[in-house]
């Protein structure tokens, strides 16, 4: 119980911090700045410990079943801090954010879901490289680019991040039973993507020395 408290409580902590990632890049006028200061949000999640299920999901390869109920408890909490800060946000002066957020909404639900399912799983194989980057590269700066170039790529590229979209549904009040699904489908398609890696490297050759 203790252990899902404290994995609870980092997974909404990541909540907070990918919603502060979405309110600075609502708040820019060039996407391309936009897109860099999204980054800090995994930049503090990663830099503190925190729980990021796009970061953490592709770890579920290398370990036992019951990682799968850990997954679930960084998911909602997750959902229970971006939507807690998208809620904030309505009841300040920046709430106008809302409305570049509601656009952004209509055109992801007006997708279909198979092009919801890829554009996630590229997220997702982009998410574990940020997260397993940070965590093995020693070199600081090596560090910082592995976090900043990766949320760059996938905003950019209009890839579908299921963490963020928590915040951009809440924020414009677009849930609805097909919201709910879409988000689902991304769920999925970040899972796919964030294990290609650690599948794949099982099956490399080792080095020998």
């Amino acid at each position: 119980m203790k252990k899902n408290t404290d994995t609870f409580l980092r997974a909404f902590a990541t909540g907070i911090a990918i919603a502060i990632g979405g309110i600075v890049y609502l708040s820019c006028e060039n996407r391309y700045l936009g897109a860099f200061l999204f980054g800090t949000g995994l930049f503090v999640i990663l830099s503190f410990g925190f729980n990021l299920f796009t970061g953490k999901v592709g770890y579920a390869v290398e370990n036992k079943p019951s990682y799968i109920s850990s997954l679930l408890v960084i998911w909602l909490g997750n959902f229970a801090g971006t939507a807690l800060s998208a809620f904030l946000v309505l009841n300040t002066r920046i709430c106008c954010i809302a409305d570049k957020a509601s656009d952004m909404c209509d055109t992801k639900l007006a997708d279909s879901p198979l092009s919801i399912f890829i554009l996630a799983a590229f997220c997702g194989l982009l998410m574990f490289i940020a997260a397993d980057g940070y965590k093995t590269i020693t070199n600081s700066a090596g560090k910082i680019l592995a976090v900043f170039l990766p949320v760059v790529v996938f905003i950019l590229s209009g890839f579908e991040h299921c963490v963020a979209n928590m915040f951009y549904f809440t924020l414009a009040k677009a849930w609805s039973g097909k919201a709910f699904v879409w988000l689902m489908i991304m769920t999925l398609g970040n899972s796919v993507g964030g294990i290609l890696i650690p599948i794949l490297r099982k099956g490399f050759i080792k080095n020998e020395a």
